[in-house]
């Protein structure tokens, strides 16, 4: 099946949705009850869905059992990392975002990362918080919401790691590298509007993985002292 057949396609695209906003794998009866539909249905969808190159299916046991007689593992349901743009037709928008960067200077570009990752933050409706663990789940949880499939991973003495195999920007920076420096501002917009009393002065931020194609990308976050625990 074609990207665009499932874009296009109003009840794959929910499935999709519905995926996306889970931060780990869904099994097909998570979806199902997400969607309103019977197992078989939600399996169908699933399956055109990773034929389609936009999810990905493996196997896991049940969290919390192991041991003999837990039953045979489940198979759950991913995001495939975003690594392309979807475009019709196609536009060259990478290129054009490639070569307006090539033309910037750092500092412009991480004031536009981070106004960037302040709108995105208000039409997701990331809510901030003074605990840093529950403010930095609901920023993954908001992200989710609009399609954008995140995990807090990690947090330690003002150090966190999130985890997203669709980072917004991660097409891009596939395309450029150079656009990496916008990525981390976004990050850091993201955070500190996620995190009361954190300024985006407080939080420096990395990303790994961001280039390899079966990886997530994992978003190394240091906050400063407003938001350690």
């Amino acid at each position: 099946m074609n990207v665009l057949d499932v874009i296009g396609d109003p009840e794959l695209r929910e499935t999709l949705l519905a995926v996306r906003r889970r931060p780990r794998a869904a099994s097909i009866s998570e979806i199902a009850d997400a969607t309103g539909v019977h197992r078989n249905v939600a399996r169908r969808r699933l399956e055109r869905l990773v034929a389609a190159g936009l999810l990905t299916a493996s196997f896991e046991r049940p969290a919390g059992r192991s041991g003999p007689g837990v039953g045979r593992p489940a198979k759950v349901y991913s995001p495939t990392p975003d690594t392309t743009a979807i475009e019709f037709p196609v536009r060259g928008y990478p290129d054009l975002v490639g070569l307006l960067v090539d033309g910037v200077p750092a500092r412009r570009l991480s004031e536009v990362g981070v106004q960037f990752g302040g709108a995105l933050a208000s039409t997701a409706g990331v809510e901030s918080a003074k605990d840093p663990r529950r403010g930095l789940e609901g920023l993954c949880r908001a992200l989710g919401a609009v399609g954008f499939q995140a995990r807090l991973e990690h947090l330690e003495d003002g150090r966190a790691e999130i985890v997203t195999p669709t980072c917004p920007l991660r097409p891009l920076v596939v395309a450029h590298s150079a656009v990496a420096e916008v990525d981390h501002a976004l990050w850091r917009g993201l955070v500190a509007a996620a995190i009361d009393g954190v300024r985006v002065e407080d939080v420096a931020c990395e990303t790994h993985d961001c280039l390899e194609p079966c990886s997530s990308c994992r978003i190394a976050v240091s906050l400063g002292g407003a938001g350690r625990t």
